[in-house]
């Protein structure tokens, strides 16, 4: 079976669990209902409810439940409605809490959490490794963080504080601490033995880490060399020391770009002292890329945080306020231009149904600059020596379109009205507008990088801003110029 096709076996399968699980939900509401119509006392239908539902319908959702991976049941939680989620949530075993609050998105996880108790909150917590708590951390309340803190082992509290110690977007956010080092001056049959000492190895274990007496990292050895080698070698003679090394300080995006580049399993995270101070591992790295991949989307549109899709339409109008705010002001002031156009358009009312076709065309030009220079600037392929080739090169683009593009417009606007200077401006104003929209549709992710700021933030909102109102201003400005 091929990815792709994996991949859509998946997604059939979680769908189909969550249309299994609406269809429990939805029975058990049925009944829920008939049950409460009925003229019964009170007692009575209490009665009722817990012998008809909880036997039947509840119960088959709790073994539904029990049988999902934590990631699918995560999925299913964020497809549901608040009420319905609650349910779901309460059903599920207790000890499988932290599992699931880990795969749920931010703003699910704080649903689930406000439901919680401190008892609840700080079983749930202490069912993790250390970098999981830390990722965890923001969430809980500081209550429940001490708590926690309190029930680790010392060791355990030294890698919880490091964990936290790390920017959001550094490599030692990433990393876990469950990992399996030695020796470099042991043989492979002590290897060997020390491996048979666990009852499973840690998930993505490709290679053994390996450490001098002072716990300074030397290199890798792959599970495959101790197969083949034999059981007397040295690991330092079948062990690599050219492989890659991560810093705990170094930005994260270095890191999902190395494993992508050098199909990466796992790799080491190598202090400045030069010791094993954790690993990351590719499962992390591809919940980061998809991470960052949807935090570009909502920052594209403006939206301020990764919204649950049925919170409260206070909450989710609140998340989309600050850009609809700026794209008002934007409004404002292209309306304006307008107005300082008032006695042209009365002139040549032919204007007026040109004007959007000039501003649309350079912001959806100016867009599909951004998009490629927010993955190029993603990928690290843009430095301050190449940008200005990148410039002209995006300019060439943008001039050749608006010869091409402008001057379709601009022989529409002859043959619709009649007029060869109508169309010359048409071509004219495309054409600056598209060299406007290149201009910008660079320079706002550059910039943006340049002050400490995610590349996409609300770049779509600027750019129709900006394309909106200097095509409006050179359409109608030209017009002034050579129509009137």
């Amino acid at each position: 079976m091929t990815d792709t096709n994996q991949e859509q076996h998946y997604t059939e399968n979680v769908q189909e669990h969550l249309k299994q699980v609406e269809t429990l939900l939805h029975k058990h509401a049925l009944l829920e209902e008939v049950i409460h119509r009925q003229e019964l006392p009170r007692e009575d239908r209490h009665a009722l409810v817990d012998t008809l539902v909880h036997k039947q319908h509840i119960a088959e959702l709790r073994r539904k439940l029990d049988g999902l991976h934590p990631a699918d049941i995560a999925y299913i939680l964020e497809a549901l409605p608040i009420e319905q989620r609650l349910l779901v949530w309460d059903l599920v075993k207790a000890e499988r809490d932290g599992e699931i609050l880990i795969e749920v998105s931010e703003a699910v996880r704080e649903s689930l959490i406000a439901s919680m108790n401190r008892e609840e909150l700080s079983a749930a917590a202490g069912q993790l490794d250390a970098d999981e708590i830390a990722d965890l951390a923001p969430d809980l309340p500081q209550n429940v963080m001490r708590d926690v803190f309190k029930s680790l082992s010392i060791e355990e509290r030294e890698q919880l504080r490091a964990a936290m110690s790390y920017a959001e977007d550094s490599v030692g956010a990433l990393m876990d601490f469950n990992m399996i080092h030695i020796r470099d001056d042991v043989t492979l049959e002590v290897v060997t033995r020390y491996l048979r000492r666990f009852d499973e190895l840690p998930d993505h274990t490709d290679q053994i880490f390996v450490v001098d007496r002072n716990d300074r990292f030397t290199g890798v050895l792959p599970l495959n060399r101790i197969v083949v080698n034999e059981p007397e070698m040295i690991v330092s003679k079948v062990m690599i020391t050219d492989t890659i090394q991560l810093h705990p300080e170094e930005k994260a995006e270095q890191a999902a770009q190395s494993f992508e580049r050098y199909d990466l399993v796992s790799a080491p995270v190598v202090d400045e002292e030069g010791k094993l101070v954790g690993r990351v591992t590719v499962n992390v790295v591809l919940d980061f890329i998809r991470t960052e991949a949807e935090s570009d989307l909502l920052n594209q549109a403006g939206l301020r945080e990764e919204e649950d899709i049925f919170a409260s339409v206070w909450k989710s109008a609140q998340n989309r306020w600050t850009w609809l705010a700026l794209n008002l002001c934007t409004a404002f002031f292209a309306s304006r231009v307008i107005g300082n156009f008032e006695g042209t358009i009365e002139k040549f009312v032919a204007l007026a149904t040109l004007m959007p076709i000039v501003a649309g065309i350079a912001g959806n030009s100016a867009n599909q600059t951004t998009t490629i220079i927010i993955r190029s600037l993603a990928l690290g392929q843009i430095t301050q020596d190449n940008a200005r080739r990148l410039l002209m090169k995006e300019l060439a683009i943008s001039a050749l379109n608006g010869l091409v593009w402008g001057g379709v417009a601009g022989l529409f606007a002859y043959f619709l009205y009649h007029s060869v200077s109508l169309g010359i401006v048409m071509t004219s104003a495309m054409l600056l507008n598209l060299l406007v929209g290149a201009i910008v549709g660079l320079a706002i992710p550059l910039v943006m990088q340049k002050l400490g700021r995610d590349p996409a933030i609300g770049s779509s909102v600027m750019i129709t801003a900006i394309t909106d109102s200097g095509g409006f201003f050179i359409f109608l400005g030209l017009a002034t110029i050579f129509l009137i």
